[in-house]
């Protein structure tokens, strides 16, 4: 997508769910001042809020959050309504109308549905209109969710081709490591190069390193949205009036610097909103060939197939350590490819993944 015209600043504003505990209807006012104030500068606002699944168990007047998949949709269910009311009522004071959008993985797995929920948001944003992004968590299904709102508002940001993206949370920036427990613990006020990214995600592993999951979710979502372009910040949100500055040009307190040779959108769809079906197992050659010549991945360079997969599905590669390389659309199916590596054929080696529906790990 094309993003906002020159001259705007196009957002991507996250709210966590620990932002809209307590008084949440004036806490969403104070967010709804800061967002209207930005709207009548003239930049554009997509807005990926949590929120449904507690404000839910407030009005069941659950005595705690349930545990059951079920009872969790049910709550996001009653919550959802009641949560888009209050941004409503909030920006209409403003005279800025909004629009809900709940989007599950399969609504952008498909090709043809991610370019049309990209053009939904683009249209939303053209009329002035403010989009409250949620995942559809009344409806989806484990393995069709995208695990957090952080990722969500990532890819939500490249596919609307974001400038940046706001990250709020309840803590004021990225360190070390937990400063709670670690007194020579250090703030990161910068990341700049992937490299960097990388090495702080793997030192993360399951949030222990910062004593909470949230952190690792949030360097993940700072990857996806840096490769396409998007600078990150992450910022306290606990008081609203935080968010005012921000859209005025204030960083945030850990800021992720775009990728110096962004994806374009279709890369960055492969990458990171493709679930990977299969895999293929690469030789040497076949390695170096993508990453130093840019080819396209032939049969002749495939070593082993794991998997059930259909032609045109989205697999992962791997090279003679078992390391991802990248991943990309297979041209053939998992049967046909297994057939082919123990076949006699003597004719000349099919391209199994051309190189424009590939993207590598390491750019």
């Amino acid at each position: 997508m094309d993003g906002a015209p020159y001259g705007m600043t196009l957002w991507v504003v996250k709210l966590g769910t620990s932002l809209l505990r307590g008084d949440t209807a004036a806490t969403i006012e104070g967010y709804a001042s800061g967002i209207a104030a930005a709207m009548r500068r003239g930049d554009q606002v997509v807005l990926v809020t949590s929120g449904a699944v507690g404000l839910g168990c407030q009005q069941l007047r659950l005595p705690r959050r349930p545990d059951a998949v079920v009872a969790l949709q049910a709550a996001a269910a009653t919550g959802q309504g009641y949560l888009m009311a209050l941004y409503e009522r909030a920006m209409a004071v403003h005279g800025i109308s909004v629009a809900q959008v709940l989007l599950t993985r399969s609504d952008l797995v498909d090709r043809r549905r991610y370019e049309n929920a990209s053009g939904t948001l683009q249209q939303l944003l053209a009329w002035g209109v403010l989009p409250v992004i949620n995942e559809n968590d009344a409806l989806s299904s484990a393995e069709l969710r995208f695990g957090d709102n952080d990722t969500l508002s990532a890819l939500v940001a490249a596919a609307v081709g974001a400038h940046q993206l706001l990250l709020l949370t309840d803590v004021d920036r990225l360190y070390s490591s937990d400063p709670r427990l670690d007194v020579n613990a250090q703030p990161i006020t910068d990341v700049h190069h992937p490299r960097d990214l990388k090495h702080l995600e793997a030192g993360a592993g399951n949030g222990g390193r910062w004593g909470t999951g949230g952190m690792t979710t949030k360097l993940a979502a700072a990857r996806i949205a840096t490769g396409s372009g998007v600078t990150v910040h992450l910022a306290d949100g606990r008081d609203p009036a935080r968010l005012s500055g921000l859209l005025e040009g204030d960083r945030g307190g850990t800021v992720f610097h775009p990728h110096p040779e962004p994806l374009g959108n279709r890369r960055s769809w492969l990458a990171h909103v493709l679930v990977p079906e299969g895999e293929l197992c690469l030789d040497q050659g076949a390695c170096q060939a993508l990453m130093y010549r840019g080819a396209s991945l032939l049969l002749v360079g495939v070593t082993a197939v794991k998997g059930e997969f259909d032609a045109n599905q989205a697999v992962l590669l791997r090279d003679p350590d078992g390391q991802e390389l990248g991943r990309g659309l297979c041209l053939l199916n998992s049967n046909q490819v297994r057939q082919a590596l123990v076949g006699t054929s003597a004719e000349a080696s099919p391209v199994v993944v051309h190189r424009d529906a590939l993207v590598l790990q390491d750019r």
